[in-house]
């Protein structure tokens, strides 16, 4: 029988998008294993003071002090804006979860937010709600985890409503290594002129988005935009890294919260122009091929996934964004779906780079609000 901690790794990877529709294409968690999740509270109410980069950068870092934590072990993880999902088996837990609580003081000593952190044993989910993966490979080297079957809805439910279930202590900011984590690219421009973050879900609160409908979706998303490559909100000939010092100051926070700040600053820059200048001339070094690097970057960013509910950033025409909003209200209003859709005109890239020649990802939302306000949108609409 294979091992629990074996779980992720042994998965089947599939190589198209519109195949995570299909069920029998995951498997079911381990019940050893656990549920990690994060959220910054007030998220709202942090964008509309025009703090959306921390809120962001907190929520890719719950990642990454994850996966430094319990390195080399590979588990599934899913971006989801202002927080993260992360499945972890019970020898990584206690690595994962002093990291996670380590983070959560940052949270509150670098930017005056509070991260809210919760875990709940695969066990304690419904039998009816669990937890199901799949992995879709995005580069040669990088696969994406998804989640179906309700289990992390019924997980985020009991987190909420359980206090057994959070984790309300303050750690250790030691214990949250975030190696790795950069904030280095300018906002991305959309080339059409909207950038959206869209989450789709099942019509009632706490089920899950069906295949069916999911595959309906995805179907009209490409009659309206084209394939998946027309759609991508990081355009490679829009991918700029700041020249800004000033546009670090998230990243700088956030592994340095209260000393030594100037100093990561300083080498961030210079390692941010250095990068400017190889990807300039085209340059191989350090065993990168600078030349081809936006395109690796492209190709490894998590622009559209799932976890129990659709989630997707695109780039579209305010004319799309039009027969795209007409077409799921209607599905909405027919009671197939409930949905929150954010429109900016640029989306903004987190990096986390564990090795940058073959292993980093690149998570994606849309400005000024992305996933967290199309959460509260969604929200609304579920409760209506």
């Amino acid at each position: 029988m294979m091992a629990s901690e074996d779980f992720y790794r042994s998965l089947p990877v599939l190589e198209r998008f519109i195949d995570l529709a299909d069920s029998t294409h995951y498997r079911t968690a381990p019940a050893d294993w656990y549920v990690l999740m994060t959220d910054v509270a007030g998220s709202t109410a942090a964008i509309e003071r025009g703090q959306y980069k921390a809120v962001n950068v907190l929520g890719a870092s719950s990642i990454m002090a994850v996966l430094n934590a319990i390195a080399p072990l590979d588990v599934p993880f899913v971006f989801g804006g202002d927080g993260a999902v992360l499945l972890v088996p019970p020898s990584a837990l206690g690595q994962a979860r002093e990291a996670l609580l380590g983070l959560k003081t940052i949270a509150q000593e670098a930017f005056g937010l509070t991260l809210r952190v919760g875990v709940v044993p695969v066990s304690a989910l419904a039998p009816e709600m669990p937890v199901k993966v799949a992995k879709f490979r995005l580069t040669p080297t990088y696969c994406q985890a998804n989640f179906q079957g309700g289990g992390i809805t019924y997980a985020e439910r009991l987190i909420k409503t359980e206090a057994m279930y959070r984790l309300e202590q303050a750690g250790n900011p030691a214990t949250a290594n975030l190696s790795g984590l950069e904030c280095r690219w300018r906002a991305i421009p959309s080339k059409p002129g909207h950038t959206l973050s869209l989450i789709v879900a099942a019509p009632k609160r706490g089920h899950t988005l069906p295949p069916a409908v999911f595959r309906e979706v995805l179907t009209q998303i490409q009659t309206l935009y084209g394939n998946p490559a027309d759609y991508h909100p990081a355009a490679i000939d829009r991918l700029t890294v700041t020249l800004n010092p000033l546009q670090l100051s998230a990243e700088v926070k956030a592994h340095r919260p209260k000393s030594g700040q100037w100093v990561y600053w300083i080498r961030a820059y210079l390692e941010t122009l250095l990068g400017f200048a190889f990807m300039a001339l085209g340059i191989k070094a350090g065993g990168v091929d600078w030349g081809r690097y936006r395109q690796e970057v492209w190709a490894a960013s998590d622009y559209q996934k799932l976890d129990d509910s659709l989630r997707m950033v695109m780039a579209g025409t305010p004319a799309q964004t039009q027969q795209l909003r007409d077409y799921l209200e209607d599905r909405y209003q027919r009671g197939y779906l409930a949905y929150g859709l954010h429109v900016s005109d640029r989306a903004l890239m987190t990096c986390l780079i564990l090795n940058r020649r073959d292993r980093h990802f690149h998570l994606i939302d849309s400005a000024d609000g992305g996933y967290a306000l199309a959460a509260k949108q969604l929200k609304a609409r579920l409760r209506g």
